[in-house]
């Protein structure tokens, strides 16, 4: 497996990415925009692809390169579905897997540091976001934090982690790199604790002083969806209720964008053809499934996914192949759901 650890100074936040061989697919944790074109320059040596872009949580301390990777290398972008951002490609809960090309990551939400955080599990190492830090833990005071959350968070899954498991978190002020789970329990001092309201207590009397970017990083990172005005503005957008109206005509062919799990989890749009995200270049590339079935039959390619980012730059990426009918749900299966559109369940 491929794993770098990267750092990011004025924040001392770390960065994870991650890829199950050299040039495959990879996944990067928490980026920080500042250091963009590090991680790009990176991902070029290693000859990867870069598949999704993961937050942990809405950072206040920085403003993430969820957005500005998506732009360079139209990355899918990943929050828990408790995250109040604006637009990401896909959201995880509880339960859920984090997946590319050779890996696969548990998804345990960890809240308590803010109401939207989560973990990352994979079977030697964890990635806790600022829910468990090396020698800490993440503070609780803004953000909709809550220590009894946290306690839980912490005591209820993460601690229940074997000993061995590494952990990788978010930030570190010390200069440390990595702790273990069975380090963390002997030895942070916010652990030793008899019960969940010593732990409220101790967390409650911090008071510790704003982030010095709060005021800055939290509207940044709220609003860093992709603009899907601009591709309504080109025309290649249709709403909800267009599309109900024009469903089961034969000029018009249907492309889930989601991945499997996404399609068992939320359904689909009946009569839609799976074709994910990950596979467009060769989909729409002349002998992919995409071109063969727009140039031989003449359909309008009309792609959707969760909410509209995915199909949002599949349109582009069409557009610029040569399909100049093709267009998206806008808003994705979120508002077609809301429209009152007709859903389809695998069996």
């Amino acid at each position: 497996m491929i794993f770098r650890q990267m750092f990011e100074p004025v924040s001392s936040t770390y960065s994870y990415l991650l890829a199950s061989r050299r040039g495959g697919e990879a996944l990067i944790i928490d980026p920080v925009l500042d250091r963009v074109e590090r991680y790009l320059q990176l991902i070029r040596e290693l000859g990867l692809k870069l598949i999704k872009a993961v937050d942990t949580h809405l950072h206040a301390d920085h403003i993430s390169g969820l957005g500005a990777l998506r732009d360079q290398t139209h990355c899918i972008t990943v929050m828990g579905e408790q995250s109040q951002v604006d637009v990401v490609s896909m959201r995880v809960t509880e339960g859920d897997k984090l997946q590319i090309e050779g890996l696969s990551l548990d998804v345990l939400y960890t809240p308590g540091h803010t109401d939207d955080s989560y973990s990352f599990l994979l079977p030697s190492r964890v990635f806790t976001g600022d829910t468990l830090l090396i020698r800490g833990t993440g503070r609780t005071d803004f953000q909709n934090g809550d220590p009894r959350a946290q306690y839980d968070s912490i005591f209820g899954k993460l601690l229940k982690l074997p000993d061995e498991t590494l952990v990788f978190p978010a930030h570190d002020y010390k200069g440390d790199t990595v702790s273990t789970i069975g380090e963390e329990r002997a030895f942070n001092p916010r652990l030793q604790v008899k019960s969940m309201d010593e732990y409220v207590d101790i967390m409650n009397n911090l008071h510790l002083p704003n982030p010095k970017m709060m005021d800055v990083a939290i509207p940044a990172n709220m609003h860093l969806g992709l603009a899907q005005d601009e591709i309504a503005r080109r025309g290649w957008a249709l709403t909800p209720a267009q599309v109900i109206a024009l469903c089961g005509r034969p000029e018009i062919a249907l492309v889930d964008l989601r991945e499997r799990s996404e399609r068992e989890k939320h359904g689909f749009i009946p009569r839609s053809l799976h074709a994910p995200y990950a596979d467009l270049q060769q989909n729409i590339a002349p002998g992919g499934v995409l071109h063969e079935l727009a140039s031989a039959t003449g359909k309008r390619l009309v792609f959707y996914c969760a909410f509209g980012e995915r199909s949002a730059m599949a349109v582009q990426a069409a557009q610029d192949a040569g399909f100049e009918s093709a267009c998206h749900i806008q808003g994705g299966l979120h508002d077609w759901k809301k429209a009152g559109g007709p859903i389809a369940c695998l069996q």
